[in-house]
């Protein structure tokens, strides 16, 4: 309870020191209703023109508008519907919208995104905006500038393995889904862009949730969701061309192309990609393809798409971090690195000479290669007035491995016997392998949709998936091995789970000025695993989970321009994969969070203002604690209580009609209330306890800025884009010694708009990235033990690159 009223307390004072500079000028006031049935449509766009400013029609289709300019465009969208642009003339208008003989691909997704009614805290973004800086990196990056968003690169150039964390919760807390499909892995529920190169060029608008939100399928959103539609009705032929180059030998191409509408019923659209990159840190290279593919049928009350988009990535790997006394080039630091850690001579060059762009791997094909197929097949139907559905299947192939190459090993950790060279038993030798992953991902997600005209909206959903997990290990080569040894496996594993859920959403107008609504799923998993793990370990074992996740929201829209809202939310989530296999027999308890949200939001026609304070409580959270497994890795265990209370504020203002400012910020406290740290102690061979209190979850700032300052002149924008993280910590004992320093970067993007009789678009972007060579880290791990009576934390980090750039050219004919 204390936390709650200090997060509303804070919010009142936010809500206090809000200026208003808002002036009234014109009252519009307006009714939105159906071209042939005359009934209302509730939650129609009405936006102002080239401005900020805009309202959504209410229960009975009412709308109201103020402080409009004279003579001022207005705009009228309703998902299903034809678009109309007035010209204000009078102060009351009846508007009458027209279905439209083609549904827009919106309605794919209209049932799990939030609306401008809904009582969660979002964003969203078009495809516009991603072009604006699309020139090759990641989709994480794209996004960087949201709120509560904090993204890292392995590679330190945002192309190739990239991440991304939204409230301080990692990627396998945050809900991705495709057209409404999830994308999230089954297994370690992460999401891995790197197996969507270029994914960007295909979508058409992004919205990111923040909190449990609004995600009904996949994985449970614990820190928000991504959600992705890709390629919207082009009703015209087109061809685009979009080509880059820059800092790292980084090169992108991308071929799209459009045939418009064909018999007044069909489109098929396309793209084919290919992105390289040598990586700012030594031998991260990329080399990515991809390719989307997409035919669709328009009929009057009936859409079909069918999407087939595919990546295919090859990657140096990159993951093994750098140490801390590298990074701080601190010669001592790296000498007793390299003598307690037994480095080689080869190891230990490597580590002196590279700076902070060293690589552990020095293994010629150390790399990573995966490629996954993605089929869709969406649908929508409108049964009548008030109902429609939709209908949707999805299937996905993922196979691939990464090979390594690991000296010295002994052959009994493959299953392997010994073998006489040159009249000598040989017992350990040097050993390259390949880790593999087939599987298998198919499933549907259906929905109902109920629009009445009494201020009553339902929706009934569900999905059902299916994942087959097909993991093994391959020796493939080694110094002087038989070749009876090559090919073979010292592991395999077979994995089934199971996801159903069913879901229910309830809106209602309760009166003119207040919103509620309910949502309610529930969902079971089935998890059955089989074989053998890779450190030979038995993880034969069944888990069955299932979960209520309950909703609840309330909005009140206090006047024509600003509202407010308050929301609970329950998010479940059960364990990953590794966790199965890092506690057979004893797998740690699912988690569970309870997500209060108050928010605050002001609309006009030169600024909107965004006010959100949260307090996320979790019970059983996984985490790491120093814990170890029997083979020596780290594993996560249940707390029983933590918190995550913060309060979010964005601010988008129209300075002039050449300056446009966006601004945001998340001051947020991220606690565990007791856990206990386990640690090696290789002198007594016992494992140390070691009590803590009201800790900082790892990586979670407490400080999150964004800030984009937009100057148009002509066809030349200019945008200075600014981010600010604030110290994380490498893990939770709020250890200084164990963290990541703050850290601000400064990009300027310069995009250039040509007008030619013979191109529907010619633009020139140039984004520099970091321009005052910020040298930071914005990822890392650490692990401690005790030898020789002292305790020794080894700290790696994620070196990001210093001054760089990428330039690019689109042509649209």
């Amino acid at each position: 309870m204390k936390k709650v009223t200090t997060i509303v307390y804070l919010f009142i004072c936010m809500l206090i020191f809000s200026v208003s500079v808002y002036g009234q000028k014109i009252r519009l006031e307006g009714l939105v209703i159906d071209q042939e049935t005359f009934t209302p449509l509730w939650g129609a766009s009405i936006q102002l023109k080239s401005t900020q400013k805009g309202v959504l029609s209410d229960s009975r289709g009412h709308f109201v508008l103020t402080g409009l300019p004279p003579n001022q465009e207005i705009s009228i969208h309703f998902v299903g519907y034809e678009e109309q642009t007035i010209k204000v003339m009078d102060q009351f208008l009846k508007i009458t919208l027209k279905k439209s003989n083609f549904l827009n691909d919106e309605v794919v997704v209209k049932s799990i995104r939030a609306d401008e009614n809904a009582g969660m805290a979002y964003a969203n973004f078009s495809s516009d905006e991603l072009k604006k800086s699309n020139l090759g990196q990641d989709m994480p990056v794209l996004l960087q500038f949201t709120p509560s968003v904090v993204t890292t690169s392995d590679a330190g150039a945002g192309v190739g393995y990239t991440g991304i964390r939204i409230r301080g919760s990692d990627a396998t807390r945050i809900n991705v889904t495709i057209n409404g499909i999830p994308v999230n892995d089954s297994e370690s529920q992460g999401t891995y862009w790197v197996n969507m190169p270029d994914f960007a060029s295909s979508v058409s608008s992004v919205q990111i949730q923040r909190g449990v939100g609004s995600s009904t399928n996949g994985a449970s959103a614990f820190g928000g969701s991504v959600n992705m539609q890709t390629n919207q009705f082009e009703k015209e032929a087109y061809a685009e061309l979009n080509a880059s180059a820059g800092s790292f030998s980084t090169l992108k191409t991308t071929l799209k192309f459009g045939t418009g509408l064909l018999k007044g019923k069909f489109t098929i659209d396309g793209r084919v990609s290919k992105i390289v990159s040598n990586g700012y840190i030594d031998r991260a290279t990329s080399d990515l393809k991809s390719a989307y593919l997409s035919a669709a049928y328009f009929a009057k009350k009936s859409f079909f798409r069918l999407n087939y988009f595919a990546g295919k990535e090859k990657t140096f790997q990159s993951w093994y971090g750098t140490p801390e006394s590298r990074v701080n080039n601190d010669l001592p630091g790296m000498q007793a690195y390299i003598d307690r850690n037994w480095l080689s001579e080869a190891e230990a060059a490597n580590l002196l000479t590279s700076g902070r762009t060293y690589n552990y791997y020095t293994y010629a094909n150390q790399t990573d290669n995966y490629a996954q197929d993605h089929y869709q097949f969406l649908t929508h139907h409108s049964l009548s007035a008030q109902w429609d559905m939709d209908f949707n299947l999805h299937y996905t192939y993922g196979r691939g491995y990464y090979e390594e190459f690991k000296p010295a090993s002994d052959l009994l950790v493959y299953d392997l016997k010994s073998f006489v060279k040159d009249g000598e038993f040989i017992h350990n030798t040097d050993i390259i392998r390949r880790k593999w992953l087939d599987n298998d991902f198919y499933g549907t997600t259906f929905s109902f949709n109920y629009a009445g005209s009494k201020g009553l909206k339902f929706t009934f959903g569900g999905a059902w998936n299916q994942y087959i997990g097909r993991h093994f290990g391959e020796v493939v080569g080694g110094d002087h091995l038989p070749n009876s040894y090559l090919g073979h496996r010292w592991y395999e594993s077979k994995s089934n789970k199971t996801d159903v859920n069913f879901y229910s959403k309830l809106n209602i107008q309760l009166t003119d000025r207040w919103l509620a609504y309910a949502d309610l799923q529930i969902r079971t998993v089935g998890y059955d695993m089989r074989g053998i793990a890779d450190k030979r370990q038995d993880i034969t074992q069944n888990s069955n989970y299932q979960f209520f996740n309950p909703k609840l929201g309330l909005t009140h829209q206090i006047n024509e321009v600003s509202k407010i809202f308050g929301s609970w939310s329950v998010g479940s989530k059960e364990p990953s994969r590794q966790d199965f296999i890092d506690n057979p027999g004893k797998t740690p308890q699912p988690e569970y969070l309870s997500d209060f949200e108050v928010g605050y939001s002001k609309q006009t026609a030169k600024y909107s203002v965004q006010l959100n304070a949260y307090s996320m409580n979790y019970k059983d959270q996984l985490v790491l604690t120093g814990a170890v497994n029997n083979v020596g890795e780290a594993i996560r265990k249940n707390v029983a209580s933590s918190y995550r209370m913060g309060l979010e504020a964005s601010l988008n203002y129209a300075l002039s009609a050449k300056f446009n400012w966006q601004v945001n910020g998340t001051l947020s406290q991220n606690k565990i209330d007791y856990f206990v740290e386990s640690m090696t102690d290789y002198d007594s061979s016992e494992e140390l306890l070691i009590n803590h209190r009201n800790t900082d979850i790892a990586f979670s700032p407490n400080v999150i800025l964004g800030n984009q300052l937009t100057y148009t002149l002509g066809g030349l924008q200019t945008s200075f884009l600014t981010k600010y993280v604030g110290k994380q910590y490498l893990d939770n004992t709020s250890n200084e010694a164990k963290s990541i320093a703050a850290y601000l970067t400064q990009d300027i993007r310069f995009i250039y708009t040509v007008k030619a009789n013979w191109a529907k678009n010619i633009q020139f972007n140039v984004l520099l990235n970091n321009v005052f060579n910020s040298l930071y880290s914005s990822n890392g791990y650490t692990y401690s033990y005790v030898y020789d009576k002292k305790v020794i934390s080894e700290n790696f980090y994620y070196p990001q690159a210093g001054f760089n750039f990428l330039a690019g050219v689109v042509f649209r004919l």
